[in-house]
């Protein structure tokens, strides 16, 4: 009678993990769960794009942080508005018609100081691209993030996709991102004033 219980259940256990194969099989071509899939021709990305050059991103030193302070506070602590800083570059390239689009990324943080208050603040990112002493590339963006006023971190990400070249013939190319306050601001001379 043992024997008779242990061979049925076999028999059932070997029938259920048939079903679950078939059914499985079933539902390998249903693209309705697979993002991008579904009826929609996906994207084709052949083997030699994966396999192409596209130059990594560099943060110049000195420009993965930003300060601001209210007017006449500068380099007071008391004074700061805010501080971002720069944690995270990176890029994706594409190429059409003898050119490269490099979509340059950048991710990084907000900080407000002890003058901030809530709202939109300013930050100067610069990109650029160079082969040696040659500027291919060079765009200075105003990215704006918002401030709520609570003075917790706001995180943002900024993104250049525009970044457009002509294909390069060596691996020589430099991509740089960060902050770029631009040159100092001139004093007025003292007998300028009215």
């Amino acid at each position: 009678m043992r024997s008779g219980l242990v061979d049925g259940r076999l028999v059932t256990g070997l029938a259920l993990c048939g079903f679950m194969l078939v059914v499985a099989g079933c539902q390998s071509g249903d693209k309705a769960g697979v993002p991008g899939a579904g009826g929609q021709q996906a994207e084709k990305i052949l083997a030699s794009e994966l396999l192409a050059y596209c130059p990594k991103v560099t943060l110049r030193e000195g420009t993965a942080s930003f300060s601001s302070y209210a007017k006449g506070g500068q380099d007071d602590p008391a004074k700061l508005a805010y501080q971002a800083s720069i944690s995270d570059v990176t890029r994706a390239c594409t190429r059409a018609d003898g050119k490269m689009t490099i979509n340059v990324a950048v991710a990084g943080r907000v900080v407000p100081g002890p003058a901030g208050a809530s709202g939109a603040v300013r930050m100067p990112i610069r990109i650029a691209v160079t082969r040696g002493e040659e500027l291919l590339y060079s765009q200075l963006h105003d990215h704006q993030v918002a401030l709520d006023g609570s003075g917790a971190a706001t995180q943002f990400v900024f993104n250049d996709p525009n970044v457009t070249i002509p294909i390069p013939e060596d691996q020589t190319l430099q991509v740089f991102a960060g902050y770029d306050e631009g040159p100092p601001k001139k004093k007025p001379a003292a007998d300028a004033e009215f």
